[in-house]
């Protein structure tokens, strides 16, 4: 990943990098994608500076996976009776979780759902489709990221 004239490792999704983005297939989708907005684990981290609206992650917050429902890759309130992300994650990967533009506008079922920029596994683990840096990197990121900032995925 790079951002300006620096360069940072990144884990993509265990699908590889894809034109074609299909629900579950675990591929990160190939080309540009604006940040929305982010959440954070207040239980975990502080919020940090940044011009990107934040909002803590509540224990109710989930995101929904099912093309067919009306709230599909939209955020939802637990219990929801379609299936869905439990955002409020024990491995610390959403302790800053930003949500990408991706099938959020103008939504198509099946092309793919929660595509999000979080925090990585420590030895950098394919992800199930997001784009994912460290800690130390996203919070050196954190402080220049807007609703304007785009993240472009090339192969």
């Amino acid at each position: 990943m790079t951002a300006g004239q620096s360069v940072f490792p990144c884990a993509l999704g265990r699908g590889g990098i894809t034109s074609n983005k299909r629900e579950g297939d675990g591929a990160t989708p190939l080309g540009s994608m604006r940040l929305l907005s982010g959440y954070f684990r207040s239980d975990h981290v502080a919020p940090r500076s940044t011009r990107l609206a934040m909002k803590p992650i509540a224990a109710s917050l989930g995101w929904c996976e099912v093309p067919q429902d009306r709230n599909y890759n939209r955020p939802v309130k637990m219990p929801y009776r379609a299936s869905h992300e439990t955002m409020r994650r024990a491995d610390h990967l959403y302790d800053y979780c930003l949500v990408l533009d991706w099938n959020m506008s103008t939504r198509i079922r099946g092309r793919g759902s929660a595509i999000f920029f979080h925090l990585a596994h420590a030895d950098f683990s394919p992800t199930q489709g997001c784009v994912a840096v460290s800690a130390k990197v996203m919070a050196r990121l954190l402080p220049f990221l807007t609703d304007r900032t785009v993240l472009t995925v090339k192969r």
